[in-house]
């Protein structure tokens, strides 16, 4: 499985159009795969890294999806965030060079892996990588944002439907359905990540059901009316 994965240079990868490789030529997309490696896969609920530990690399999410999340003080676990093909993980410690969350498999996934000081020498000879890499850096700022808006002072049936216009948004930028996709965390993952309980997740999830705004499978959402989804919000 492992070679499999490592045939799949960044040249030929589906995900180069929102990852590092964007912008770049091909002589200097070659010279980006030098510095990447290909760690195994992992299995669900395996850590990829822990909180406070020091950080030497940043991960790009190949395959499956991740889950990021922090203790507090009192050793209570918060959801971060939730992390998907294309998107970067590990740029909380380029602070102070350790990782402020811990992150976790949700399912089999794979990651790409860069050395950040091999990383930052190829930025000062590619500009164009270097732009890239900011772009990616604000691209994670404004997500989170997005995610301060999302925890405000909003009602669940408001969190809710904005997490799912979220994700419906992320999985249409990699060229997904942005209306038909599985929910690759559980109901605990969400209520963690929307500071509600399981209970209260479950209810808004069945509320959108009953009002025919969104069709739910187990873990699969068909969203019938983005619109209506959107009126939510």
């Amino acid at each position: 499985m492992e070679t499999k994965y490592q045939k799949i240079d960044c040249q030929h990868c589906r995900l180069s159009g929102a990852c590092f490789p964007h912008g770049l030529d091909c002589e200097e997309i070659n010279q980006l795969d030098t510095i990447v490696s290909h760690k195994r896969p992992f299995k669900p609920d395996e850590f990829l890294y822990r909180q406070e530990d020091r950080s030497d690399s940043i991960f790009v999410v190949k395959s499956g999806s991740f889950r990021s999340m922090a203790l507090d003080a009192d050793g209570t676990e918060q959801t971060v965030n939730f992390y998907l093909p294309g998107e970067v993980m590990g740029l909380d410690a380029l602070q102070k060079g350790r990782f402020r969350c811990s992150v976790k498999a949700l399912e089999t996934a794979t990651v790409c892996e860069l050395s950040l000081s091999r990383l930052n020498a190829l930025c000062t000879k590619i500009p164009s990588l270097q732009a890239q890499f900011l772009r990616i850096i604000g691209t994670q700022i404004a997500a989170h944002q997005d995610r301060v808006t999302l925890m405000g002072n909003n009602s669940a049936g408001f969190k809710l439907a904005a997490f799912l216009l979220m994700l419906s948004s992320r999985y249409r930028q990699l060229g997904y359905s942005s209306t038909e996709f599985n929910l690759p965390m559980d109901r605990h993952d969400i209520a963690s990540f929307l500071s509600l309980t399981v209970e209260t997740v479950s209810r808004q999830l069945t509320n959108l059901k009953n009002s025919g705004i969104i069709s739910v499978q187990r873990r699969g959402i068909q969203i019938n009316s983005l619109d209506s989804l959107k009126s939510v919000v």
